[in-house]
């Protein structure tokens, strides 16, 4: 398997992974997905999700998710990516300016104290897709508050406006904050509206960036579709358009913005529009417009409708003056301020008026507007609090979400998949199939990631046992397997084929080696203390070169594991909690090291070291030359005891699985990690370079990437495929995987690189 991604990028983004089943989606989206928020409900947690984050999840907690990237990888695979590696897979697949606006939008939430937290990210295994977990408040938004004055009908408004002041100036001054915070780390909305602020159970508001993101992308669909109208000279059907959508939409984009994203379709200004760049006080006019609506309402609604009805005329078009109808519309807008603040509240409305200049520069800062707003709660000469000294990075270093790649449709057609499944979704018809075609295809890299892919992925099924695979082994051009049938089978490496069977056990053959010295011999060992050595080299012949027998007591119970040294010996692991050392020069019994308080199941050799472990829960370290104790693992090791069940050491690790389904790590003598890998016991392990293979009681081999040095080491799942029985041996060999089963099949895999298609939104 090749490299997917480094692994600094990993310990980049590994702090963002919101576990698989944490979270629960409650509201499906109907037809276009892509630019709404699905609402879900966290059902399961461990806690924190990232030392770095410190974000606490708690069970029912309300959340909101907003799809950032999708996995196409496909369902056909026999070898199925895991969901880390999916996650991976998806981010590693973005541009660099994405990954840097998620990285930016998730790191924002934990500086400001006005902003809903990003949890992090989550995959979808319904429609494959990445989602940004964010906090939801109760579900509530801006404008579904009901009480005081805001969320009175016009009829109602007739009450002094003075009355209303107190409720206005507390959520004023919030938004103003929360624009502030963001404006303080170098980030620009570009557009808001009532439903991108939460409201939490005091009645504080908080700014959810994952609203903001689908709002970018409604508005740059909707300008898209005006270009698309413009372009057609179907001015009718263009003004109907423009007045739904903004009803739809209920969006607050100033002049500059509208004129940026005119910009990025590539379409020619009409002489005398003025373009200014984006920038903070972009922020600051969409803020006014959310103030005059919550003192306004329906008047300003329908002014909104006005405003975005002036759109069309900032297209090339003879005769237009959008400077002078955007001033006509602003005088309009300042005659509703006037009638319903009348002249008691002048400061309110010259502010309010700056903030719709058609010039930034002209603009106040967000930090005025909420002294400004203060002032109607506390005069000036009575507040001794507040000392606002407000500082925001350079504009120049600044960052639009709304125009960021994140919120951006791309047009780009992907060919790979099939037609109509585009980020996930699935049409259910063809009208919505040809929906989605007209409004985003999707897209996919030119480079691809390489790994093992379904179709490429070559398996073969060896038959010729009658029971349960117990071992494997590989020697010159065969591989050997064991069976509690009490034979060993040989298969040809070229083909595949039977090419003969050793028989002579008397009982269950469990554990074979093949050892490659003087002369190339296969081992076995039975449940019965019964060794045969066999010659492997052609001709094979049906009796063993020599039969070996362990000494039999009352609490024996065979022979569990075998292993050779490479220098003159094998050693077996028994029943009776020894290991036995047994020279290859006459094939006597050289010694007999004891120390383990039960069966010695498992046995490997590395770097002069044999390593034993066994039922009673420890690894046992011994010297090859001497056959002297080195060391014991997992006698300190707090919890309960749980049976190792095999072993795989190379020059950099130790890794040991146990019964419960967990392997552990060692480096150096040095306990490393514990990790939960499979539901229920691990029965046997490889090792080849840093990908690590496990098999066990649930039918699934499991694939994972050693990452890390001595001080620091993960276990990256990478993916697994499901078999049809539980696996109970299995070798990996150049490419090779063999997998041993009790249903007496062995499987190969043939590793063939493939290529993985990975769509970016």
């Amino acid at each position: 398997m090749p490299n997917l991604w480094s692994y600094e990028f990993y310990l980049n983004w590994k702090e963002w992974i919101v576990p698989r089943d944490a979270v629960l989606v409650e509201s499906n989206v109907e037809n276009n997905g892509f630019f709404s928020v699905l609402s879900g409900r966290i059902v399961q947690c461990d806690g924190l999700i990232g030392c770095s984050m410190s974000c606490l999840l708690k069970e029912n907690q309300l959340v909101s998710l907003v799809r950032v990237g999708s996995y196409l990888g496909g369902n056909e695979s026999k070898f199925r990516y895991s969901y880390v590696a999916k996650i991976m897979s998806v981010l590693y697949g973005m541009r660099d300016g994405e990954r840097s606006e998620l990285g930016l939008l998730m790191g924002s939430s934990l500086k400001q104290c006005r902003m809903c937290r990003v949890f992090g990210l989550w995959y979808n295994t319904e429609d494959w897709s990445l989602y940004v977990v964010s906090e939801r408040y109760g579900g509530k938004h801006l404008n579904d508050l009901e009480n005081g004055s805001l969320g009175r009908d016009e009829e109602k408004m007739n009450l002094a406006v003075k009355d209303d002041m107190p409720t206005f100036a507390i959520i004023g001054m919030e938004l103003c904050e929360a624009a502030s915070d963001l404006h303080s780390q170098g980030l620009i909305l570009g557009s808001l509206s009532l439903p991108c602020f939460n409201v939490d159970h005091f009645g504080r508001l908080y700014m959810d960036l994952n609203e903001v993101m689908v709002l970018g992308r409604r508005v740059s669909k909707m300008i898209a579709e005006v270009v698309r109208m413009k372009l057609k000279s179907d001015d009718k059907e263009l003004d109907v358009l423009l007045k739904m959508d903004a009803l739809k939409i209920d969006a607050f984009v100033s002049p500059e913005m509208l004129l940026e994203f005119l910009q990025k379709e590539s379409v020619e200004l009409a002489s005398g529009c003025l373009r200014y760049a984006v920038g903070y006080g972009s922020d600051v006019w969409s803020l006014a417009c959310l103030l005059i609506c919550l003192l306004i309402r329906r008047p300003f609604t329908e002014e909104m409708q006005h405003y975005y009805g002036l759109f069309p005329s900032l297209i090339e078009e003879e005769g237009s003056d959008y400077m002078g109808l955007y001033t006509g519309w602003m005088e309009k807008v300042i005659g509703l301020l006037e009638h319903r603040l009348g002249s008691e509240f002048l400061s309110l409305k010259d502010i309010l008026c700056k903030c719709l200049s058609y010039d930034p520069g002209s603009r106040p800062v967000a930090t005025e507007l909420w002294k400004c707003i203060r002032q109607l709660v506390i005069k000036p000469e009575c507040d001794m609090m507040v000392g606002l000294e407000h500082k925001v990075n350079e504009e120049n270093s600044s960052h639009c979400l709304v125009l960021g790649e994140l919120c951006q449709l791309h047009l780009e057609t992907y060919k790979g998949s099939k037609r109509g499944i585009i980020d996930g979704f699935q049409p259910k018809d063809d009208n919505d199939k040809a929906d989605v075609d007209q409004v985003a295809e999707g897209r996919v890299d030119k480079d691809v990631v390489e790994g093992l892919s379904g179709s490429h992925v070559k398996s073969i099924d060896l038959k010729g046992h009658i029971d349960c695979i117990t071992g494997l082994a590989v020697g010159g051009d065969f591989l050997f397997s064991s069976s509690f049938d009490k034979t060993i089978c040989v298969w040809s490496l070229q083909d595949f084929t039977p090419v003969h069977s050793f028989k002579g056990h008397e009982h269950r053959v469990m554990a074979v080696v093949f050892v490659d010295e003087e002369q190339s011999l296969c081992i076995s060992g039975d449940n019965g203390g019964g060794i045969c050595i066999w010659g492997a080299s052609i001709p094979f012949v049906q009796e063993p070169m020599k039969t070996l027998y362990e000494q039999k007591d009352w609490r024996y119970s065979g022979i569990h594991a075998l292993a050779a040294s490479g220098a003159g010996y094998f050693y077996s692991g028994s029943g009776d909690k020894t290991i036995k050392a047994w020279s290859l020069q006459d094939y006597t019994l050289s010694c007999t090291m004891s120390g383990h308080k039960s069966v010695v199941s498992a046995l490997t050799v590395c770097n002069g070291v044999l390593y034993s472990g066994s039922w009673d829960g420890t690894i046992r370290l011994w010297c090859l030359s001497d056959h002297s104790p080195l060391t014991v693992f997992g006698e300190d090791t707090p919890g309960n005891v749980t049976s190792v069940l095999s072993l795989a050491a190379d020059q950099r690790f130790l890794i040991v699985t146990h019964e419960n389904g967990c392997i552990k790590i060692w480096s150096n003598d040095v306990f490393l990690k514990s990790t939960q890998v499979h539901n229920g016991a691990i029965f046997t392990v490889g090792m080849e370079g840093k990908w690590l293979f496990t098999g066990g009681w649930d039918k699934i081999v499991n694939v994972q990437e050693l990452s890390g040095d001595e001080f620091r080491m993960d276990a990256i799942p990478i993916g697994s495929i499901a078999c049809d029985s539980v696996i109970t041996s299995l070798l990996y060999r150049q490419g090779k995987l063999f997998v041993g089963q009790a249903d007496r099949i062995i499987k190969y895999v043939d590793a063939v690189k493939f290529h993985i298609l990975q769509s970016r939104h």
